[in-house]
């Protein structure tokens, strides 16, 4: 399988599941300005949307859209736990939890990056992460994941968190995530995948 990336953006949530899974795989970064991969490929060729991630199967085929690809890692290998059977009331739990990060944190950053937002938009935006934060601090609790065991939507939220110092959002508001944060990224799989994005040394 092969990852298309950009380092420390959406991507390294289905990098972490790979790393997490333990299967052999590819990864190639790509320019979103100039949609070009670094081998100089066409990334329109790969992904329509032009936008990241994308796995490309060992078949060939593409999937994109990061929960449907965390999910299909995580289905690869279902003796490690990162996501629940198909079809139990837990893995609706997970896709709960993938579409909330998706539509409620991950989309809802989107105008803190776009240096054409006006700034008063920025704040309403701000406001309402802190407050879809305050939900996910209460919901995750005592607890050291979200489903209570690692699952692939704690990549992504793992992913999401660490973009607040970028757009001014201080998660040390919330010690409950800056423990959650510290806690997923001690693990073996995140520092693999982090450091192969260049993201640790």
């Amino acid at each position: 399988m092969k990852l298309y990336y950009k380092s420390g953006a959406c991507g390294l949530s289905p990098h972490i599941a790979l790393a997490e899974a333990g299967l052999t795989y590819e990864i190639e970064a790509v320019d979103l300005v100039t949609k070009k991969t670094a081998s100089g490929a066409d990334y329109f060729q790969v992904n329509a949307n032009g936008y990241i991630p994308a796995l490309v199967l060992d078949n060939g085929e593409v999937l994109t859209e990061g929960p449907a690809i965390v999910q299909y890692i995580a289905d690869q290998v279902p003796e490690k736990k990162l996501a629940p059977a198909a079809g139990t009331l837990a893995r609706y739990r997970l896709q709960e939890w993938l579409n909330f990060i998706s539509t409620e944190l991950h989309k809802s950053h989107s105008p803190l990056f776009n240096p054409k937002a006006p700034d008063e938009w920025k704040a309403v935006m701000r406001d309402l992460i802190g407050r879809r934060y305050d939900v996910v601090a209460q919901k995750l609790g005592d607890k050291d994941y979200l489903m209570g065991e690692f699952s692939v939507a704690d990549g992504y939220l793992f992913t999401v968190l660490g973009w607040g110092g970028f757009v001014g959002i201080d998660i040390a508001k919330w010690p409950t995530l800056v423990a959650y944060r510290a806690r997923v990224a001690a693990r073996p799989g995140v520092q693999q995948a982090m450091r192969e994005e260049g993201l640790l040394k």
